[in-house]
């Protein structure tokens, strides 16, 4: 199975449809959101051609290959809109010996852990910042932001497929890489 990851879209086709293009070349099984996908929030500016007609329109295309979780920006109204549930605050996608706990960063983070076993993965956005952090007993990884990144990083989303992933700029230029075996 391959998932492609991304996180905190703020309404901005413009950084959507590069998402959407690289989702047509990667070809992956399931887009897991990390949520923020449509209102770009009191403390960002507006990003590259704010639109979330458009936005919408992208994803619920590909609504059946989508597993969303909610972020600090989405609302019910937002649900209203997206033809595919992201009202949850997380989601556990199995891996073959640990699991992967799928969360947008604001509840659930390095400072608040949920409950998870030894060797899990903590998976969220929020941060606009790309990292991987191997921890005593997890791991924490953050694909960064689509649309508005920090830290400098770059607009980028990540790959999960045969154990690996890959941290992607949006130009699908790889610029990190680590295979499960290693945590």
């Amino acid at each position: 199975m391959k998932y492609m990851i991304a996180s905190d879209i703020h309404g901005s086709s413009f950084y959507c449809e590069q998402l959407m293009s690289r989702f047509s070349e990667e070809k992956p099984d399931k887009l897991i959101l990390l949520g923020d996908l449509l209102y770009h929030g009191p403390r960002n500016a507006l990003p590259d051609l704010y639109d979330t007609e458009k936005v919408l329109g992208f994803l619920n295309s590909i609504a059946d290959r989508i597993l969303c979780v909610r972020g600090n920006c989405d609302s019910e109204v937002d649900q209203v809109v997206l033809q595919f549930p992201m009202m949850s605050d997380y989601a556990i996608v199995s891996l073959e010996d640990r699991s992967i706990f799928v969360t947008h960063g604001h509840v659930f983070n390095e400072s608040h852990l949920p409950p998870m076993n030894f060797g899990d993965i903590l998976l969220h956005g929020h941060t606009h910042i790309a990292g991987c952090v191997k921890h005593e007993t997890y791991t924490y990884m953050n694909p960064g932001s689509v649309s508005i990144p920090k830290g400098d990083t770059p607009h980028s989303y990540m790959t999960l497929e045969n154990g690996v992933f890959l941290w992607k700029e949006l130009d699908g230029t790889v610029y990190r890489r680590v295979e499960i075996k290693d945590l």
